[in-house]
């Protein structure tokens, strides 16, 4: 997972911009980071957006480590999302569709955190 920081002051940038915000430098930079996280809040969708879409399905924003104050919104891809919670841990994985990768939060293993 890439996540803009910016070269003088580290601050990382998400979305992307040409200029850090903190510092207006115009030194930004991709930089890879675990693609791992924890689930700061979520909600569970029932509304179907497309024919043939499965629902209830969860969609949640999560605090990413490694980027300070980054937090990144995604589907999660559960088999239940009744059993989604605030504190769990996830791993960002990728699906292609067409030209275009799409992201999404995969459980991890570790569960909760404390």
């Amino acid at each position: 997972m890439m996540i803009a920081f910016c070269s003088d002051c580290a601050a990382a940038i998400h979305p992307p911009q040409v200029v850090c915000p903190q510092c207006q430098s115009c030194d930004v930079e991709a930089r890879a980071v675990a693609g791992s996280g924890t689930i700061f809040t979520f909600t569970i969708n029932h509304q179907q957006w497309l024919p043939g879409m499965e629902v209830p399905f969860g969609i949640a924003v999560v605090d990413v480590d490694g980027a300070p104050g980054v937090r990144v919104t995604a589907m999660v891809n559960c088999d239940n999302p009744d059993a989604l919670a605030i504190g769990q841990r996830v791993a960002i994985g990728f699906q292609q569709v067409d030209t275009v990768w799409i992201p999404h939060w995969n459980i991890a293993a570790t569960g909760v955190t404390q």
